[in-house]
């Protein structure tokens, strides 16, 4: 058992650092070069650093550990916006917070994370209703946050021909390819790795008799150590510049909701319908 539980850490550890040295950075690096926005490169962290997310999931539900992946997307979201609370905190962004847009997505955020603790309550929360309901939910509230970037947030975005300036001159000696072979190249190695994951989680669960929860849980706070340097870096990344520094606080909330988003409503609805084929 104590073998079985060292490898756990071994390849969730390989899961997170390949996430964030490889998959995030370089898809960070990609979404900068073609000069995009503080919102849309939140979105492309979030998207990076959901890969874990899917990775387990997935895996969990091939093994029928449905229970597993259920406590990983709750915990995960939680533990994904405690972080976020306290990057604004360290970062000293307390005027961002009071920001009517910034306020809205951290509600949607919470949202993200009420929801599954409701689907905990339902008799039976892995059947196709379900799946459809996730995935109504995702376009529900990802037109909500885009409205509301729309109207309270898109504003401060208009400024920064500066900072896409400094963003290409930094980058302007890199090619996007090489940054795409390297997404290739994470995408690969996650798989193998998550296999072996697998194999490690139906043998913890089936031969060892631990709980699903607690497997979900340790599984989210392995997966959410993308997000963390995400959040960090997304305000670093504009924290000499005052009267700019929103721009990093949409940056990582865009990241913070896009991940959870896709975390409950896209991922857990792959692994719901996984599952459903599989029984």
């Amino acid at each position: 058992m104590i073998f079985e539980i060292i490898k756990f850490f071994i390849y969730s550890i390989c899961i997170v650092m390949i996430s964030k040295y490889i998959l995030v950075t370089s898809l960070r690096k990609l979404a900068e070069n073609l000069k995009m926005k503080p919102r849309a490169v939140g979105n492309i962290a979030g998207v990076a650093t959901s890969i874990p997310e899917l990775l387990t999931v997935t895996v969990s539900s091939f093994r029928g550990l449905m229970g597993t992946s259920l406590y990983n997307m709750i915990s995960s979201n939680v533990i994904n916006f405690i972080l976020y609370s306290i990057s604004l905190i360290i970062n000293k962004n307390y005027e961002a917070i009071r920001n009517r847009g910034i306020i809205i997505q951290n509600v949607l955020a919470i949202l993200t994370i009420v929801f599954p603790i409701v689907l905990l309550g339902l008799e039976n929360p892995f059947h196709i209703g379900i799946v459809l309901i996730l995935l109504m939910m995702y376009i529900i509230f990802n037109k909500i946050s885009k409205a509301i970037h729309e109207k309270y947030l898109k504003n401060e975005e208009k400024e920064i021909e500066e900072i896409e300036n400094e963003t290409i001159e930094k980058y302007a000696n890199k090619q996007s390819f090489i940054y795409v072979g390297f997404i290739l190249i994470a995408s690969i190695l996650l798989y193998f790795i998550g296999e072996a994951l697998g194999n490690v989680l139906e043998n913890l669960s089936e031969s060892f008799g631990i709980a699903e929860y607690v497997l979900g849980i340790l599984l989210g706070f392995i997966t959410s150590v993308p997000e963390l340097v995400t959040f960090f870096e997304a305000q670093k990344h504009y924290k000499n510049k005052k009267d700019k520094k929103l721009l990093g606080v949409i940056e990582a909330t865009n990241n913070l909701l896009t991940s959870n988003m896709l975390n409950i409503f896209v991922i857990q609805s792959i692994g719901i319908f996984i599952y459903i084929i599989l029984v």
